[in-house]
């Protein structure tokens, strides 16, 4: 018979131990949860964890919401629970989880007064999920990556206007939407510059058009038209290179280009 070597032995047990320890700490932590909340009334439940929200115990409240939903799933507090959930997920930095409960509530209550807020808040997930996106993508080794989250945040945030005008929750999405817009577009500006490094004038270009073609009112529009120029005078395109020099000049009248000799 093969024996171990005893320090691997050793290593092997004490991981086992480890993995045993936090299942039954995790099973643990379970139990006494529900046993804390067996004899408590849906309404108690829900209070306790509305205290939990307002003491910024985010982790605990979210502990609450789903023993509300476990016991209660028809209760008078179900839907209610749901939806602050979602918003317990996002307090505390679980945005994923956030995302996947809207999306459950969305479904299954598709006729609630209050799914113009799951829409919401599900914006609001992915919209922090991707806060910051072009910082983390304009080095060269990644600025071919697609900020996808940010789409589908202006995305949810389009169903939303478009289903509920009138929602409460309108304004601040429109507003969030503009922001989305101009990140979006500095995206395709950092791309299109990354393409000017490495050569790639025709990408490039095709950059800066898509950004004047459908980011016109953001701040991104004359970075656009200057990566176009930049590209076609590289590309030896005359013609398109005095005309998008024009546009330039008629639309951006203090733009510091260089007249083509």
């Amino acid at each position: 018979m093969h024996m171990l070597p005893k320090p691997l032995f050793i290593q092997i047990f004490l991981i086992a131990a480890a993995l045993l320890i936090s299942g039954c700490s995790s099973t643990t932590k379970q139990e006494e949860l529900e046993a804390e909340t067996a004899g408590m009334a849906e309404y108690q439940i829900y209070q306790e964890a509305e205290n939990s929200m307002e003491l910024k115990r985010y982790a605990n409240a979210i502990d609450m919401f789903q023993q509300l939903e476990s016991r209660f799933p028809f209760g008078e507090y179900a839907q209610q629970a749901q939806l602050e959930l979602i918003f317990a997920y996002i307090k505390n930095l679980e945005p994923e989880a956030a995302i996947a409960t809207a999306d459950r509530f969305i479904r299954l209550n598709p006729q609630d007064p209050k799914v113009d807020y799951a829409y919401y808040l599900k914006g609001i997930a992915l919209y922090e999920i991707d806060l910051g996106f072009v910082e983390r993508y304009v080095s060269s080794e990644n600025a071919d990556k697609d900020p996808g989250r940010a789409r589908e945040a202006f995305s949810v945030f389009y169903q939303l206007l478009k289903r509920f005008p009138d929602s409460e929750y309108a304004p601040d999405a429109r507003a969030r939407m503009v922001y989305l817009r101009n990140r979006l577009a500095a995206y395709e500006i950092a791309v299109g510059k990354y393409y000017i490094t490495r050569g790639a004038y025709v990408a490039a270009a095709n950059r800066g058009r898509y950004v004047v073609d459908n980011y016109r009112s953001t701040p991104s529009v004359q970075a656009g038209l200057e990566l176009m120029l930049e590209s076609y005078r590289a590309l030896n395109l005359n013609d398109m290179a005095h005309d998008t020099e024009e546009l330039i000049r008629k639309n951006f009248p203090d733009a510091d280009i260089e007249t083509d000799s």
